[in-house]
């Protein structure tokens, strides 16, 4: 039991401190929660061990009767036809002052940060980030108009994103 203890310590220690200077620094957009929830199609991302061969990535938020939001990440492994995969979790506003900055939780206590750095009025697209390791771009419908596409890889790299590290997401082309 002893040994339990120190390493769910140990794992806090880790994984739940959030006191990165880069991710403290990035400005973010305020959003209308409302607006904000319904599907979004991951358009490209930063390479990370979760999503690894997933294509057809969507993340879809809706509002739970505790004020919290359910968020459902699902992808295909490997194709548009491949097996499906999925992860539920939950999102919370870190500060409600501040509502572009929220923690998402896939895997309790464990939280990340989602900052939402850029969002156009209409909802319709938008530039989402975590620290200098995670970033992702998400639009309404599967394709992003290219110039969009450019004028949020610029905004990350101004930012301090390395945006080389960006891949492209295979989506349908509905």
């Amino acid at each position: 039991m002893k040994n339990l203890l120190s390493i769910l310590f140990l794992m806090l220690l880790l994984f739940g401190c959030n006191g990165d200077s880069f991710t403290e620094k990035l400005p973010n957009e305020s959003i209308n929660v409302n607006l904000y929830l319904g599907k979004w199609y991951e358009i490209a991302r930063f390479p990370n061990w979760f999503e690894k061969n997933l294509v057809g990535v969507t993340a879809t938020y809706s509002l739970k009767s505790n004020g919290k939001i359910q968020v459902l990440n699902q992808g295909y492994i490997g194709t548009l036809n491949g097996e499906k995969k999925e992860a539920i979790g939950e999102a919370w506003l870190a500060d409600p002052q501040n509502t572009g900055r929220l923690k998402v939780s896939f895997f309790w206590p464990f939280a990340a940060d989602y900052i939402v750095l850029a969002l156009d009025d209409a909802y319709t697209y938008a530039l989402v980030g975590s620290n200098q390791d995670y970033l992702w771009i998400l639009s309404r419908t599967p394709q992003l108009n290219p110039d969009i596409y450019d004028q949020l890889v610029t905004k990350a790299k101004k930012l301090g994103f390395d945006v080389s590290k960006l891949e492209r997401v295979e989506q349908s082309l509905k």
